[in-house]
């Protein structure tokens, strides 16, 4: 049933790992005769939005996140859309989990397992104070040790032991093991069409849960105001004042994403993934013999771009200090997904780098005061002229659709 691959071609914990899942199993969509992309599992997911949340605790320096798509239950999303079938298996005891999960690769099936990112040794995240429980797909065994697609090209192995350390880390998750049956042909139409709707209400309605500033196009007015209202104490200059915290926020720490890795490394690819959007709107036009989804296809493609500049502003070129962050951020990246383990050498000496010049920032920060304040008077130009190429697109895929 596994079939043999040269490369894995997904690239997020969620959409990655079931994209690599049906490509083990040989599975094609209809509308392709080619496997499921990542771009189509991202539309079908609730697709893209913008999030924008801080956060600070106690003896740490307050960081942010960017939601650049669905976070509201996507990996089920996908899965019901879809009619996928899913078998699931779950124990409280080890013995069990381990003997689970070599049943299942005998019969031939990849397995979704959840696992502790921070625990599993090749994301190089030893000491870390959290966790992080995400599927990965073990597809086979060599000896003690399993075999895993995991957003690399490459495949990792660790021992049967750490697997199963990781696999508890979370109550909720422990243990927790899925197959899936291939997606249902009739559901397609609906899958797509129930998607685009979620993505246009993630943009304009309020969301499920949390404040409606937080998302979509509120979300892009809330943090233009405070990249420059100084009067609010959530404001930039006040919660990431310029030093430590700011750094903290542009371009976060070894195993704490900044804005910057939010924008290009964090999803499924760079730009916020508007350009593997557009893709996913090129597979929807197709699908549901609406060629007008093409024209909101090239203005995310146009959104694409202006995310990119927005990432580069986070990190200018005016600094040779930032310039080397983003450089080294952007090749960590690189060398996960061509190398993958056997990048693990280089990927350490490039958390040290990537060490020494956070410490740098708190003895002599990177940019005056002046520079600080135009920087982030330029961030909030960039944030409008995103929400509002995003507002043309939106209104184009209501048209379209």
């Amino acid at each position: 049933m596994i079939k043999k691959m040269k490369s894995f071609e997904g690239r997020h914990w969620e959409t990655g790992s079931i994209q690599n899942a049906l490509a083990l199993q040989g599975v094609k969509a209809s509308h392709t005769n080619k496997p499921y992309s990542e771009a189509f599992l991202l539309g079908i997911s609730g697709g893209i939005t913008f999030g924008y949340f801080t956060f600070e605790y106690k003896g740490f320096l307050p960081h942010l996140a960017f939601l650049t798509r669905n976070t509201f239950s996507p990996f089920q999303t996908m899965l019901e859309r879809l009619g996928v079938i899913q078998n699931i298996h779950q124990t409280t005891k080890s013995e069990i989990a381990e003997k689970n999960l070599i049943d299942v690769l005998e019969t031939g099936y990849p397995a979704l397992v959840w696992a502790d990112a921070c625990t599993l040794p090749y994301n190089g995240m030893a000491g870390a104070q959290y966790w992080n429980m995400m599927p990965v797909v073990a597809y086979g065994m060599d000896g003690d040790t399993v075999l895993l697609a995991d957003r690399s090209s490459q495949p990792f192995r660790v021992s049967m032991e750490i697997f199963t350390q990781a696999r508890a880390r979370v109550k909720e998750d422990r243990f927790r093991l899925l197959t899936i049956e291939p997606p249902q042909t009739s559901k397609l139409v609906s899958a797509v069409q129930k998607s685009i709707w979620q993505c246009i209400e993630l943009f304009t309605e309020k969301p499920p849960k949390g404040t409606r500033d937080n998302f979509g196009f509120a979300a892009y007015q809330n943090l233009a105001d405070l990249l420059v209202n100084t009067r609010n104490k959530k404001s930039w200059e006040r919660f990431f004042a310029r030093g430590p915290r700011l750094y903290s926020a542009l371009a976060g720490s070894v195993t704490q994403p900044g804005a910057f890795e939010w924008i290009m490394n964090w999803g499924s690819a760079d730009g916020a993934e508007r350009a593997m959007y557009a893709d996913f709107l090129d597979e929807a036009a197709l699908l549901l013999e609406k060629p007008n989804l093409k024209n909101a296809a090239k203005q995310f493609r146009l959104s694409h771009r202006l995310w990119c500049d927005f990432a580069h502003a986070i990190l200018p070129d005016t600094s040779s200090h930032f310039n080397e962050v983003k450089r080294l951020l952007l090749h960590r990246k690189e060398l996960f997904i061509q190398q993958g383990e056997d990048a693990s050498e280089d990927i350490q000496a490039v958390n040290a780098q990537l060490n020494k010049l956070e410490a740098k920032s708190g003895q002599e920060f990177f940019l005056s005061e002046n520079e600080t304040k135009s920087m982030r008077e330029n961030l909030r130009e960039h944030v409008l002229k995103i929400s509002a190429a995003e507002l043309k697109a939106i209104e184009m895929l209501q048209a379209g659709i």
